[in-house]
Parts: C-alpha cells; sequence; structure tokens
C-alpha cells in the first residue's frame, strides 16, 4: 500500500499526469486513484479523468470494470451499509419497511431486557412501537422481560472498495465513491 501512497505523493506533487506512472493503463489508474484516501481522489487532479471516464463507462450497456493485475486487485465491491453501532446487530429488513429489497440486511438489531428482578410489562407479542429517534420495539411475548429495537442500518458515504494484496500477504479494504 505504501507503494501505491508514493506513486500518488509524487502525481500530485510533481503534477505528472497518471499515464507517466507505471502501470498506465486505465485499470491501473481506477486503482491508484480510487485506493487514495488521504486524500481522496476528489482531490488529485490528475484522478478526474480516468474517473470521470469510469463514472460515464458505467451508465453505458455492457459495461465491464477496468482492472489492473500488476496492482494485486481485481474488480471492486460494493458495500451499501456502514457496521452498526456497538451492542447491535445486522439483521434483514423486511418488504415493507425495506421498499421491496426484503433479505437485504438493512436494518440494525438488539434484544433489551428491562425487567432486573422487576415484574415483566404486561405486551401483547405483535405490539410494535415507534419512537423519536427511528427505533422500533418488538416486544417478545405476553409479560415477558425483553423486546428487540430494530433501527435503520446507516449507508455508508463510500460503498465501493477494492481489495489490495499488501506486502504482509494479507489484503487492504480501501474504500470510495463515485459520485461528482
Amino acid at each position: 500500500m505504501r507503494q501505491i501512497r508514493a506513486i500518488l505523493l509524487a502525481l500530485s506533487v510533481f503534477g505528472l499526469p497518471l499515464q507517466a506512472a507505471q502501470g498506465s493503463e486505465w485499470g491501473c489508474e481506477v486503482l491508484l486513484c480510487a485506493a487514495s484516501d488521504n486524500p481522496s481522489w476528489h482531490e488529485v487532479e490528475s484522478c478526474h479523468p480516468p474517473m470521470e471516464r469510469l463514472i460515464t463507462a458505467m451508465k453505458r450497456p455492457g459495461f465491464s470494470w477496468p482492472t489492473c493485475p500488476e496492482g494485486g486487485a481485481g474488480k471492486p465491491g460494493y458495500d451499501r451499509y456502514a457496521d452498526c453501532p456497538a451492542g447491535w446487530q445486522p439483521v434483514a429488513g423486511d418488504q415493507d419497511y425495506d421498499h421491496g429489497r426484503s433479505g437485504e440486511l438493512s436494518r440494525c438489531s438488539r434484544t433489551v431486557r428491562v425487567c432486573n428482578g422487576r415484574t415483566p410489562q404486561s405486551a401483547d407479542s405483535d405490539r410494535q412501537e415507534n419512537t423519536r429517534e427511528g427505533i422500533t420495539r418488538e416486544f417478545l411475548g405476553r409479560n415477558s422481560c425483553e423486546y428487540r429495537e430494530y433501527v435503520a442500518r446507516p449507508l455508508r458515504a463510500q460503498p465501493y472498495y477494492f481489495d489490495i494484496k499488501s506486502e504482509q500477504g494479507g489484503t487492504e479494504r480501501h474504500y470510495f465513491d463515485l459520485r461528482h
């Protein structure tokens, strides 16, 4: 990864076009730019032409991602959702909640215990209540000490990613976006 950062730094400091870099194919240009996180590709002037070309090409039928075998990465992945907050687990949304995308892990859930030695709250098993924070509570049976809370899973600002092989033999995940 240090090699990619060093190339990007040299390109931005010396103002050299990406075409002069080793691995000058379009796929390698895209990989170098997408892997740049500080600064992001948006802030590297020489990254605008290959990334804008990519964004335009994605709109065409039959689009295929350009790849860079020399960079140790294939086609990028796409992960729409960010991690759930601490203590919450990703769960599938339902069709009503998720606008027809049932099965997608689009919500976060946690089970809350409320009794703590007291008498259980009386609730119907299917009773749900919505709170101002966007949390839905589902009581887990009559006279239950537990209920399940659901909240919309946060969306990633940078949903695309490349898994790039590191010098140590593992992989590093680099998220990026394709906004103009």
